[in-house]
């Protein structure tokens, strides 16, 4: 006889029938969704019109994993670089935290030492968290640094489980939880990576095995948190996809059916299909607090969901950025490609050089005129990026000066006005450019180096 329970939802203020029968599915082959996921063809995005209400957390925050996914995909940052990213995450995530941890390896010496020197900051938020093989070894590691939380991985697929792991569903359910058990009895939090959940049988593996670890924390009254983990980037925002493709769907299965607290939570997606970003809004939407993310969208294969983007993402769903310093993406950006070598891409939402960049004509016109017309927001303000007019043969002299202004950071007495002599002697260079034949607009670089030699004939230093 099944147990149900009639219970009052505080988001409804309906009464709603629990009933707890999603039992572990031991199948003898693998299910690996093979009409939808063909691999000798594009994957399928099919539907079946289920829809699932909006339940959007009251407390919604970013996690980070930059030294953790972030460095599984480019040359490893050394102690000092990780040190002081850290504390950019810091001045980013405001006085309320709202990047509320960071994941570390603590495999090597250089690990342990940047892990050391965060902790030793005193900072409450990012919380120092770890990611470690599921041994006993690796949990008395993350005690004997005093962490509270470390990230341990379930892999969930039958491609995992079966491929990867030879074991059936059952013999990977009890390893996992005897690996969980483990870690509670050492007193240390666990972050179960439900690894490849968009390829996995949700309610014939996922949910029965979350309810375990709900159970689990009831009775070691230690926070188990939940990583939803789009380790293949096949996860669709479209409203009535069919699981394990939809994210509102795994979402609402995860806290409805396995009653997770959304405040244990998060969303790790992967770029593959251009969907990092909208797919981590959508988990916010549907009910998960936390959404995973690296600098930059730097990650395994195509990248990780860029955290400046869910800053902004944050800004326009609950219409304040909380505290959130939205300048100290700029830094990082110049720190990154300055100090570590990193090249953005120039067209990168936020960061890119020409990010705000107004190169069409009509446009620069426009944006002369007024920059709301072309600038998405106030750039200079969050970003302390003024919006700027690429500079071609119908730039004008007023065009510019606006680009010299613009880019130095010219203000007040500082700023150069289009009757100044080094204004145009850069604009007969341009004519003399475009006379010859030339069709494209300048690059930032070309008119760099224009201006430094015609400051140098002028005998002025306006740089300096």
């Amino acid at each position: 006889m099944e147990k149900t329970s009639v219970v009052l939802d505080k988001h409804t203020n309906l009464l709603t029938l629990e009933e707890h029968i999603y039992h572990l599915n031991d199948v003898a082959e693998p299910n690996v969704f093979r009409s939808l996921f063909p691999y000798d063809e594009v994957p399928k995005i099919a539907f079946n019109n289920r829809v699932v209400p909006h339940n959007t957390p009251e407390e919604l925050y970013i996690t980070d994993t930059t030294f953790r996914d972030g460095q599984q995909s480019r040359a490893p940052y050394s102690t000092e670089q990780i040190v002081t990213i850290y504390d950019f995450m810091h001045r980013l995530g405001g006085p309320k935290g709202k990047i509320k941890q960071s994941e570390f390896f603590l495999y090597s010496k250089k690990d342990r030492d940047a892990v050391y020197k965060c902790l030793e900051r005193g900072y409450a938020f990012p919380e120092v968290t770890s990611w470690i093989r599921a041994n006993k070894k690796d949990f008395e590691l993350v005690k004997e640094i005093g962490l509270k939380e470390t990230g341990i991985l379930v892999s969930c697929s039958d491609f995992h489980i079966f491929y990867k792991m030879h074991m059936t569903r059952r013999e990977a359910l009890n390893h996992y939880l005897s690996v969980v058990r483990e870690c509670l009895e050492t007193g240390i939090s666990p972050r179960c990576h439900f690894e490849d959940i968009t390829r996995s049988d949700i309610y014939g593996f996922v949910i029965p095995f979350v309810l375990e670890l709900m159970k689990l924390m009831k009775e070691y009254q230690i926070p188990v948190r939940i990583r939803a983990c789009d380790t293949m980037g096949y996860g669709v925002n479209y409203s009535g996809a069919v699981i394990p493709r939809s994210v509102q769907g795994i979402i609402y299965g995860l806290t409805a059916h396995a009653g997770v607290p959304s405040e244990l939570l998060e969303w790790h997606g992967h770029n593959d299909f251009y969907k990092a970003v909208v797919n981590s809004t959508t988990a916010w939407l549907y009910g998960a607090g936390g959404v995973n993310c690296s600098l930059f969208g730097i990650g395994e294969r195509t990248g990780n969901t860029p955290l400046e983007a869910m800053v902004f993402e944050y800004a326009q769903i609950k219409g304040t950025l909380d505290g959130m310093d939205t300048t100290v993406i700029t830094e990082l950006a110049e720190y990154f490609e300055k100090e570590i070598g990193y090249s953005i891409p120039s067209r990168t939402p936020f960061v890119g050089r020409n990010f705000n960049v107004t190169r069409a004509g009509i446009h620069a016109d426009g944006l002369l005129k007024n920059e709301e017309i072309y600038n998405i927001f106030d750039t200079e303000k969050f970003l302390n990026r003024p919006a700027l007019v690429a500079v071609s043969n119908t730039s004008g002299l007023a065009g510019i000066a606006h680009w010299m202004n613009s880019y130095f950071k010219w203000k007040g007495e500082r700023q150069i006005e289009k009757t100044h002599p080094l204004v145009a002697m850069v604009k007969a260079w341009i004519d003399a450019e475009y006379e010859s034949g030339r069709v494209t607009v300048l690059t930032d670089e070309e008119l760099l180096k224009v201006i430094d030699e015609s400051s140098a004939k002028l005998g002025i230093n306006l740089l300096e």
